[in-house]
């Protein structure tokens, strides 16, 4: 943090040069979460470039007693969830990792693929305000408090962002199961 603060003080006192530093340290951080949130996009070299013209400009509303990284998480998450919205649409979260049991056969490899797939065509359909909350949580690994530091909210808000989304996931799989059909065939590719 104190590295951090160190650079950004050069930054304002007129040494543009050193924002390459902050760029180079937290590029992969960005595309990362931009890839999380707005899936497969041939924007994403653009909306980061967004994000860092947008830091560059506003440098000077750092407030240096909070976490650069996480204020520079922060645009980019708000970023993120402006582009789903322009977009109108969901894209897929292709990078959605979950934990993958021992297979034993190619069948029950097949069948955790399919469920993988399946749970990315559901979380690409909560609202991006959701989305965001349970991206940040259930791949970022972050805390309640951390997610409401990045994302400007609540506590009690990042708690019931995550609750409904994770309804919302509860209800489709129960529906699906009920209709005896597979997510797979459900959404189909």
């Amino acid at each position: 943090m104190q590295e951090d603060q160190e650079t950004i003080d050069r930054i304002l006192s007129g040494d543009k040069q050193a924002f390459a530093l902050i760029i180079n340290k937290y590029k992969g951080r960005v595309f990362s979460l931009l890839r999380k949130m707005l899936g497969p996009s041939p924007d994403i070299q653009d909306i980061a470039q967004e994000i860092f013209i947008k830091a560059y400009n506003h440098l000077q509303e750092y407030k240096p007693e909070n976490s650069f990284s996480a204020w520079l998480y922060r645009i980019t998450a708000n970023r993120s969830v402006d582009e789903l919205r322009k977009r109108k649409r969901t894209p897929s979260l292709i990078d959605f990792d979950l934990e993958i049991t021992h297979r034993d056969t190619p069948e029950t490899s097949y069948l955790e693929k399919e469920r993988k797939a399946s749970l990315e065509k559901l979380i690409e359909e909560l609202d991006p305000d959701q989305r965001a909350v349970f991206v940040l949580r259930h791949q970022q690994f972050l805390s309640y408090e951390e997610i409401g530091e990045q994302l400007s909210l609540p506590v009690s808000t990042v708690q019931m962002r995550l609750h409904r989304a994770r309804l919302k996931l509860r209800k489709s799989l129960n529906a699906s199961r009920e209709r005896g059909e597979s997510l797979y065939e459900m959404y189909g590719n």
